[in-house]
C-alpha cells in the first residue's frame, strides 16, 4: 500500500491595503486649544435638549400613570355602583316576585273560600227546602190517615190483616215520596242555578249594551265638537278673507284723499 500525505489547506492571505503614492507638498497649521471647539459652550444646548426631552418624557409618563390611576379609580367606582344597582335590582325583583306569589296565593285562597261558601249555601238551602217539604208532607200524610179512619183501637186481627199491609204500603209510598221530593229538590236547585246564571248573563249583556251606547254617545259628542270647531275655523278664515279684501279698498280711498 502506498499513500501520500498532503499539506493542510491554507487560507488565502488578505490583499494589502492600497496606499497611493504621495504627491504634492505637505502643509501644516498650528491650532490652539479652543480655536475650533469649546466643549463647555457647545455642550449647553445639547444638555438642554437632552434634559428637556427627559423631563418632558418623565412628565408624560407621570401624567399617563395619573390618568391610568384615575381611570382605574373611575372604573372601580363604576363597578361598585353597578354592583349596588344590580343587587338593588335583584332585591326589587325578588320582592316583586314574593308579592306576586303572595297575591296569587291569596287570590287562590279567596276563590276556594268563595267556592266553599257557595257550596255550603247550596247545601243549606237544599237541606232547608227538603226538610220543610218533608215536614209538610209528613203532616199532610198523617192528617189524611186520621181523616180516612186508619187509626182505631188496635186488635190483633185487625193489626195482622189490615194495619201491617197498610203500613207496608204507606212506607213504600213514603219512600217513593221522599225520592220524588229529593228529585224535585234537585230539579229546583238546578232551575235556580240556571236562572241565576241566566240573570248573570243578562246583566252582562245589558252592561255591554250600556257601554256601547255610552261609547256611541261619546263618539257623537266628539264628532259634534269637531264639526263645531271646523265651522268656527271656517268662519274665522272667511272673516279674515273679507277683512283682507276690504283693506286694499280702504287704502285706495286714503290715497285719493291725500291727492
Amino acid at each position: 500500500d502506498i499513500d501520500t500525505q498532503t499539506d493542510a489547506f491554507l487560507d488565502r492571505p488578505s490583499a494589502p491595503i492600497f496606499v497611493p503614492m504621495k504627491t504634492g507638498v505637505d502643509r501644516d497649521t498650528q491650532i490652539y486649544e479652543g480655536d475650533l471647539f469649546d466643549f463647555d459652550v457647545e455642550v449647553d444646548p445639547i444638555l438642554e435638549v437632552l434634559v428637556g426631552k427627559t423631563l418632558e418624557q418623565s412628565m408624560l409618563e407621570v401624567m399617563e400613570e395619573e390618568e391610568l390611576a384615575a381611570m382605574k379609580e373611575h372604573q372601580d367606582h363604576f363597578e361598585q355602583i353597578r354592583n349596588v344597582e344590580l343587587a338593588e335590582t335583584q332585591r326589587v325583583e325578588e320582592a316583586e316576585k314574593r308579592r306576586f306569589e303572595e297575591k296569587e296565593r291569596r287570590v287562590a285562597q279567596e276563590q276556594a273560600r268563595v267556592q266553599r261558601e257557595a257550596q255550603i249555601r247550596e247545601k243549606v238551602a237544599a237541606h232547608k227546602f227538603s226538610k220543610g217539604y218533608l215536614q209538610e208532607l209528613h203532616s199532610a200524610v198523617f192528617h189524611n190517615l186520621r181523616e180516612t179512619g186508619f187509626f182505631y183501637n188496635p186488635l190483633e186481627r185487625e193489626v195482622t190483616t189490615d194495619f201491617l199491609p197498610w203500613l207496608v204500603a204507606e212506607v213504600q209510598a213514603r219512600v217513593q215520596r221522599v225520592a220524588v221530593g229529593r228529585a224535585l229538590a234537585d230539579s229546583l236547585i238546578e232551575a235556580a242555578v240556571a236562572r241565576q246564571q241566566a240573570l248573570v248573563d243578562e246583566a252582562a249583556s245589558l252592561h255591554g249594551a250600556v257601554q256601547g251606547q255610552l261609547a256611541e254617545i261619546a263618539r257623537k259628542e266628539a264628532e259634534e265638537k269637531a264639526a263645531a270647531t271646523a265651522a268656527a275655523a271656517a268662519a274665522a278664515a272667511e272673516a279674515a278673507a273679507r277683512a283682507a279684501e276690504n283693506e286694499p279698498v280702504a287704502d285706495g280711498g286714503e290715497a285719493a284723499g291725500e291727492e
